[in-house]
């Protein structure tokens, strides 16, 4: 990996684990003092590393660093014990010289699936929660985050700020869930994990169409889940089978240049093949006898019938049922309108037209889109000009660039 990548990459896959195991120490009332110290060390390495080059283990040299700094704040609170009384991990006879930093891969995952619990603490509203956890947990910037929740950066930051404090004058430990805290708060963690992977896999940043980092990241974060019998639960490995099929597609959904590949245009031979395996060996486990279906579940199920290199009998009568039983459940604008897709398959592109009339998304750029298709070949005309306005809305610079091709396909046939 080049060298100019290597620090964003360890930032992307390292900053969230060095946070999880300080503040599994420290507890949340020194949770800046954990993001300070994480801080330091990055800095740290952007400014040794651009004069001295490359560290032999790069990781390691952070973990090394995160340690000693660790260590200089256990020093300093000790000097400064009448300004500061810390309510640290370690019995008040211990020498800061005997302190050690566990980092190893064990105490990593599961101070991480303890972090995941206390950062969707109800203590803070879901929405908080949901930026919380993509903060510390994921290393989201606020702009990020933003972007996710379509939202403004100066509100996200501010939501970050309340979160914060509310967890760190709360004071918790950081110790694995209760059944009690999984039964409710799984739900928001898995959502976290669901926003992470559709952040990279859906990104709208002017650079990446597809940041395959951040749906890695979030792999990992649902593998870690389904490795502790705490949260091997039928919701976590739907949400698993949703991102291995999802992910199968990665290399299929970028041309040579970069450019974004629509699904029915997609090479399927080039879908990863193992991944989609996995997706359905973890849909199987997902569906075990007697589990309610999640949102997930049925996510996966149409992700599913996406999965075959051939079109299969009743596909898109199945994913249709799937998406109303979607709606049913929890009613958005976005699966409304992957329904109206869904629906012009069914029972034509007139009858789609009518259900669009429902739909309230008129300033997002693929409500446009749609109308585009379904008006193509019907009445060109409306369809040039749905698509002028959804290449006005894409943040997207692969999408724009995307809908300018169908824009000029079609003016050609005006």
């Amino acid at each position: 990996m080049e060298q100019q990548k290597v620090l964003p990459h360890l930032f992307r896959t390292q900053h969230q684990k060095m946070i999880a195991v300080l503040v599994r120490l420290f507890g949340t009332q020194f949770l800046q003092v954990a993001e300070d110290i994480v801080s330091d060390c990055f800095l740290a390495a952007a400014e040794l590393w651009g004069l001295k080059g490359l560290p032999e283990n790069p990781a390691g040299w952070l973990y090394v660093m995160a340690k000693n700094k660790a260590l200089d704040h256990l020093r300093r609170n000790k000097i400064f014990r009448d300004k500061v009384t810390p309510q640290l991990k370690l019995s008040t006879t211990s020498s800061a010289e005997d302190f050690d930093l566990d980092l190893s891969d064990t105490h990593v995952k599961d101070s991480q699936l303890a972090m995941l619990f206390v950062v969707c603490n109800p203590i803070n509203k879901p929405a908080a929660q949901v930026a919380l956890a993509l903060n510390l947990l994921c290393g989201f910037g606020a702009s990020e985050i933003a972007s996710a929740f379509l939202t403004d950066r100066e509100t996200v930051y501010k939501r970050l700020q309340r979160a914060k404090k509310l967890l760190q004058d709360k004071a918790l430990s950081v110790e694995q869930p209760s059944e009690n805290e999984i039964k409710e708060r799984l739900p928001q963690v898995l959502l976290v994990v669901y926003l992470l992977f559709n952040e990279g896999y859906f990104s709208e940043g002017p650079d990446k169409a597809i940041r395959e980092e951040l749906c890695q990241e979030a792999m990992r974060l649902g593998i870690l889940l389904t490795e502790s019998p705490l949260t091997a639960l039928p919701s976590t490995y739907a949400l698993l089978a949703l991102m291995c099929f999802h992910g199968s597609r990665f290399e299929a959904r970028q041309d040579q240049r970069g450019e974004l590949v629509l699904y029915q245009d997609q090479n399927r031979a080039a879908w990863d093949q193992q991944l989609i395996n996995k997706g359905r060996y973890f849909l199987q486990k997902a569906m075990a006898e007697g589990a309610a279906a999640s949102k997930f579940h049925l996510e996966a199920g149409i992700a599913f019938w996406h999965s075959f290199p051939e079109e299969q009998p009743q596909k898109w009568e199945q994913i249709l049922k799937l998406y109303d039983l979607l709606l049913k459940q929890q009613y958005t604008p976005m699966a409304a309108l992957n329904r109206v897709y869904a629906l012009s398959k069914v029972e034509g592109k007139q009858k789609a037209l009518s259900a669009m009339a429902e739909i309230h998304l008129d300033q997002h750029y693929l409500y446009h889109s749609l109308l585009a298709e379904l008006y193509t070949d019907m009445d060109n005309q409306k369809a040039a000009a749905h698509l002028r306005q959804a290449v006005g809305l894409a943040k997207s610079p692969a999408g724009r660039r995307i809908l300018d091709g169908k824009l000029r396909v079609l003016k050609e046939q005006l």
